[in-house]
C-alpha cells in the first residue's frame, strides 16, 4: 500500500463555506426572516443531516497493513484528508461526524479530552456503540495538546482502531517549529481473543465470551449493593503512612514485564525494517509529539545523540525537562522540543522495556545518508517514574483541602490472570460517587508485581505524591503506578457524568481492572 513519509500539516477544513454562498449580513432582512420561518418547518432529521454534513468526517474502517513482509487486515481511523486521525487548529471546535465502516459495532473514545460524558465515547447503556454503517456527530470545545483516539469496544484497540488527535493552540501555531507526530503500537497477527486466551489459560471462544460485555451488559453495581459516598471515603492520608504491602516485598519477587509476545512494534504503522523517514530542515526546530498507543507495551524514548526538552505531558504543559531518554507508559504522551544540527539523520527510537526490541522513525536532512537500523538493541530497563518526579505543571491545580480522600487498591496476578480495583472486577463494581465542585484525592496503591497505567476519563488530574513524596507534578490523564508502589492524584469534580477509570493495559482492563466515577444525580 502507498505510504506517506511526511505527516500532514494542520487540516484546513475549518471554516469552509458553500461555493457561491453569501454571508448572513449580505442578505436582505426579508430574506433572513423568510429563511428563519422555513427553518422552523424543516424536519428534525433533515436538520440533523445538515449538521452532520457540516462536521468533519472521521471514518472508522478496515485497511491492509504490511508488517515485516506479511499482510494483515487491521482497523483505522481516517480524517477528512484521508490520513490517520484529526488535527485541529487553534480555536477550532471538535465538530466531527464519525462514520462506522468496520463491519461491526464500534465506539471511539477521545482520550484526554474533556467532553460532556455522553460524548466521551464509552459504551454506557445510555451511549451504546455505533452499528456498522451508522454515523454519530460530536460537537464540543476541545482542549489543546497532544491527544489520541481509540476504540472502547471489545479489543478493537489491539487491532489498531486508534489514531492521533492533535489540537494546536495559538502559542504552538506561532512557534516556528516543524511538528512531527510519532504514534507507537504493539502488533500481533493473532486475534485479540487468542492473546487473551493465552493469558487466561482458556480458549479463544471463552475469551470472546469474557470480552463480549457490551453496553447492554454494563450494569455497574449489583442490585442491593450500596454505592461508595464521600462520607464512606473520608480517611487520613498522612505523608508518612507505611507503604501498603511493603511487608510482602521479597528479594525473589520480580516485576512482571511483557506478558504478550508481539510480532512487531510499530512507529506510524511501520517497523525499523522500513521506517518512516521525515525530512527536516538543516538546523531545524522540531516539536515531536509522541503517543504510546500500544495495548500492553511500554517504551523508553531514545533520542540518540540529540538532547530534547519535554514541554508537555499528556497534552498539558510542564516546565521544560532536558534529556536524551524518557520513559513513556501505555496511553501517555510527551511533547519534546528538538533543535537539530545542521546536517545528518537522527533516529528517534522507542525501546521496549525489559527487552532488546525497538521501533522508531528517522528525522533526516535532505541528502543525508539514512542509517540502516535493526529492531534489536541493548536491553532496556523497566519503565519507571523517574521522569514523573522531575515534571512540574505550568498550570497546577489551585491549592485547597480535599473534600474526598480515597485509597484505591490495584491487585491481581498471572494465575489466574485477573486484575481488580478495590477487590472488585468490572462490570460488577460499586461506583465511586462524587458531587460537583469537590476536590478529590485518590491514593492508588499497587499490591501487584505489574505496573498499571491508570487512566481517568473526562478529567485532568495532577500528580501530587509518589510513594509518599509530595510533588507539584504534571497535570495528566494517565499515570503509572509501579509494583508495590503508590501514587496520589488530585482533581476537581467539574464535569458531571459517568466516567470510566481503568488500567490502560488492555488485557488488565478486559479481565476486571476498571471502575466508575459517577456524579450524584446522574442515573445509571
Amino acid at each position: 500500500m502507498p505510504r506517506d513519509r511526511h505527516p500532514p500539516e494542520t487540516a484546513a477544513w475549518a471554516g469552509r463555506g458553500t461555493p457561491g454562498s453569501q454571508p448572513l449580513h449580505a442578505l436582505p432582512r426579508r430574506s433572513i426572516l423568510t429563511a428563519g420561518l422555513l427553518a422552523g418547518l424543516v424536519p428534525a432529521a433533515a436538520r440533523a443531516a445538515a449538521a452532520e454534513q457540516a462536521a468533519a468526517k472521521l471514518i472508522a474502517d478496515t485497511r491492509m497493513l504490511e508488517v515485516n513482509g506479511r499482510p494483515a487486515r487491521v482497523f483505522g481511523l481516517l480524517g477528512p484528508d484521508g490520513k490517520p486521525g484529526l488535527r485541529l487548529a487553534s480555536g477550532e471546535s471538535f465538530r466531527v461526524a464519525l462514520l462506522n465502516r468496520t463491519g461491526e459495532r464500534t465506539i471511539v473514545h477521545w482520550h484526554g479530552q474533556l467532553p460532556p460524558w455522553t460524548q466521551d465515547g464509552f459504551p454506557w447503556p445510555q451511549t451504546p456503540p455505533l452499528s456498522s454503517g451508522a454515523t454519530h456527530t460530536y460537537d464540543f470545545a476541545p482542549i489543546a495538546g497532544t491527544f489520541w483516539m481509540h476504540s472502547h469496544q471489545d479489543m478493537q484497540e489491539q487491532q489498531l482502531l486508534t489514531a492521533p488527535l492533535i489540537v494546536r493552540d495559538a502559542a504552538t501555531e506561532r512557534d516556528d517549529r516543524q511538528e512531527v507526530v510519532l504514534m507507537l503500537h504493539d502488533f500481533t497477527f493473532r486475534s485479540p481473543d487468542a492473546v487473551l486466551a493465552t493469558l487466561t489459560g482458556g480458549t479463544p471462544a471463552a475469551a470472546g465470551t469474557m470480552r463480549g460485555r457490551d453496553a447492554a451488559g454494563m450494569q455497574m453495581a449489583p442490585s442491593g449493593v450500596a454505592s461508595r459516598t464521600s462520607h464512606d471515603m473520608a480517611m487520613p492520608m498522612a505523608h508518612d503512612m507505611p507503604m501498603p504491602g511493603s511487608a510482602h516485598r521479597m528479594p525473589e519477587m520480580q516485576m512482571d514485564l511483557n506478558d504478550v509476545a508481539f510480532d512487531a512494534f510499530l512507529a506510524n504503522d511501520r517497523t525499523l525494517a522500513d521506517p518512516e523517514v521525515v525530512q527536516v530542515e538543516r538546523g531545524g526546530r522540531v516539536r515531536l509529539r509522541i503517543i504510546n498507543g500500544a495495548s500492553a507495551s511500554q517504551f523508553w524514548i531514545d533520542l540518540g545523540g540529540l538532547t530534547g526538552q519535554v514541554v508537555a505531558a499528556d497534552g498539558h504543559p510542564v516546565h521544560p525537562v532536558a534529556g536524551q531518554r524518557f520513559p513513556l507508559a501505555i496511553a501517555q504522551r510527551l511533547d519534546i522540543l528538538l533543535d537539530l544540527p545542521a546536517a545528518g539523520a537522527f533516529p528517534v527510537l522507542a525501546r521496549l522495556e525489559g527487552s532488546t526490541r525497538q521501533t522508531g522513525i528517522v528525522l533526516a536532512v535532505a541528502g543525508a545518508r539514512v542509517p540502516r537500523l535493526g529492531d534489536a538493541a541493548q536491553p532496556a530497563p523497566a519503565v519507571d517514574n523517574t521522569l514523573e518526579h522531575r515534571l512540574t505543571a505550568v498550570a497546577p491545580l489551585a491549592q485547597r483541602p480535599a473534600d474526598v480522600a480515597h485509597r484505591m487498591t490495584l491487585d491481581g496476578g498471572m494465575r489466574p490472570f485477573a486484575w481488580s480495583i478495590d477487590g472488585q472486577y468490572w462490570p460488577r463494581i460499586t461506583p465511586l460517587m462524587l458531587r460537583r465542585g469537590q476536590r478529590v484525592e485518590i491514593e492508588l496503591v499497587n499490591r501487584s508485581m505489574m505496573t498499571h497505567p491508570m487512566h481517568l476519563h473526562g478529567h485532568a488530574f495532577q500528580v501530587i505524591a509518589i510513594d509518599g513524596q509530595r510533588l507539584r507534578g504534571a497535570v495528566r490523564d494517565t499515570v503509572l503506578v509501579m509494583p508495590m508502589g503508590r501514587v496520589r492524584i488530585a482533581f476537581d469534580a467539574d464535569n458531571p457524568g459517568r466516567w470510566a477509570f481503568h488500567c490502560h493495559n488492555l488485557y488488565h482492563m478486559m479481565t476486571g481492572m476498571m471502575t466508575e466515577f459517577r456524579y450524584e444525580g446522574i442515573a445509571a
